[in-house]
C-alpha cells in the first residue's frame, strides 16, 4: 500500500497517459525550442497530492529521452492538466 503524498511504483505507459502527454507535447516543444520526431511515453509513477503528479518518462528520438512531471487537478477542478 503506498502512503498518502508518496511515489507510486514504475508503471507501463497506457493509453491515457499518452493522451495526458500528446495534450502537453506542443507546449514542451516551446519551451525547448525543438520539435520532437517522436513522442511516445514509455513509463509512469503517480504521486496522489491535492490532484495528482504524473512524472512520466518519454522517447523523444532514437535513444533520446526527456521526463516530464504533470499534474492533474481533482475531479471537482474539473481534472485540468
Amino acid at each position: 500500500m503506498a502512503l498518502c503524498g508518496g511515489l507510486g511504483s514504475v508503471k507501463p505507459a497506457t493509453e491515457a497517459v499518452q493522451a495526458l502527454c500528446d495534450q502537453v507535447k506542443a507546449e514542451v516543444e516551446e519551451k525547448h525550442g525543438k520539435k520532437y520526431p517522436k513522442f511516445v511515453a514509455v513509463e509512469y509513477k503517480t504521486q496522489l497530492v491535492a490532484g495528482t503528479n504524473f512524472f512520466v518518462k518519454v522517447l523523444t528520438g532514437d535513444e533520446e529521452y526527456i521526463h516530464l512531471r504533470m499534474y492533474q487537478t481533482l475531479p471537482h477542478d474539473g481534472e485540468k492538466l
